[in-house]
């Protein structure tokens, strides 16, 4: 790095286009990764799909102290911040997996890790309510889409002076609730309509097909657990969700 440095090629790009500091930070490497920023490596740096070090930090769960604070790094070309990419790695992080395991296990960090992610880029200044760009979708959404109860449980318990506005932001005309309510089979749908409710979701707000969350439950003794009293929700009018009827 020293030599580099010397010859001002520090922020020098390899065959796929990342800097020695994007290298550090996608293998892993904090220790590397500190030595580069205290000799100037660029840490607004960004890759060929547009992540800088701070994104894809929080993708794989290093420590984002390891980078300059106070930094504001642009939205990648889907508009993601390192907030949207350190909850899609948690959500990743507890999901059951599906192929062989990487050789090196020092190349996933475990899902408690990804939350302290998660915490630190919060306390920077991270902003809870920022979407991304194509889906819309803010980190709440993010986490109730994947059916993620820890980081809902994690997300709610943040204060917010306007917790409600933010419970029932849309992501292409949909709430959290309607994402909760979507969540067929999933072992923590009860739980997480419970916990929207509870913060103020608004069970009457309708999505693009006019629907309400309670409509968007699933039919049969299991949708039977989490469905308020009254006739079938079959037309517009249908009954609300209330947070006494999920229990």
């Amino acid at each position: 790095a020293e030599k580099l440095q010397g010859l001002g090629r520090l922020d020098a790009r390899e065959h796929k286009g990342k800097t020695a500091l994007l290298v550090a930070v996608t293998a892993n490497q904090p220790q590397i990764a500190l030595d580069l920023l205290s000799l100037g490596a660029d840490v607004n740096a960004c890759d060929v799909n547009g992540q800088t070090p701070l994104h894809l930090a929080a993708s794989s769960g290093l420590h984002p102290g390891v980078l300059t604070p106070g930094v504001t790094p642009p939205l990648v070309p889907t508009g993601m911040t390192p907030l949207h990419c350190a909850a899609v790695a948690h959500c990743a992080s507890i999901r059951p997996p599906s192929g062989p395991r990487p050789r090196d296990p020092g190349l996933q960090s475990p899902p408690v890790d990804r939350l302290s992610c998660l915490y630190l880029l919060l306390s920077a200044g991270a902003s809870l309510v920022s979407q991304e760009i194509k889906s819309n979708m803010t980190v709440l959404h993010v986490a109730v889409k994947e059916g993620n109860i820890e980081l809902v449980r994690y997300l709610l318990r943040i204060p917010l002076p306007n917790k409600q506005d933010f419970v029932n932001m849309k992501a292409h005309g949909h709430t959290a609730l309607h994402m909760a309510a979507s969540l067929h089979g999933n072992a923590h749908q009860k739980e997480a309509l419970q916990l929207l409710l509870r913060e103020g979701a608004d069970p009457s707000v309708r999505n693009q097909e006019h629907l309400q969350p309670a409509q968007m439950l699933q039919r049969g003794p299991e949708g039977e657990q989490v469905k308020p009293p009254g006739p079938s929700p079959t037309g517009p009018r249908a009954p609300p969700l209330c947070s006494r009827d999920v229990k």
